[in-house]
């Protein structure tokens, strides 16, 4: 399953709860802003879907198996800080077969995050 695929019911879900200013990581829609750590110009951090809410800026993750574990926790340990300091959440999308894994990784390492299932 490509993650590229999960982007159309991403979109849809994030519409249906009434998220509005939607920007994506994908072909059609804005970009989302990235971030860099300090004095590193290479790797930067793209959120996969941005939107606000009420005020609140919100930031959606679409959460699949992965080897890099590491970077996928730092990436979301990032995203929900600055959701919380812009009022708002980390959502993570789980299709079929991911949302164990998923809730584990939010559970082990204490994430302040939604899961949430994208099937």
């Amino acid at each position: 399953m490509e993650k590229q695929n999960l982007f159309d019911k991403a979109i849809s879900w994030a519409r249906g709860k009434g998220f509005s200013g939607i920007r994506a990581n994908i072909e059609g829609f804005e970009t989302p802003s990235s971030f860099r750590r300090v004095g590193d110009e290479e790797d930067s951090i793209i959120p996969d879907i941005t939107g606000k809410k009420l005020g609140t800026h919100n930031f959606l993750e679409i959460s699949m198996k992965s080897e890099e574990v590491g970077l996928q926790v730092s990436k979301w340990k990032l995203l929900s800080s600055l959701a919380a300091a812009k009022g708002g959440k980390l959502f993570l999308l789980a299709p079929r077969g991911h949302k164990a894994f998923t809730e584990k990784l939010v559970k082990d390492h204490r994430l302040p995050a939604q899961v949430i299932n994208l099937s």
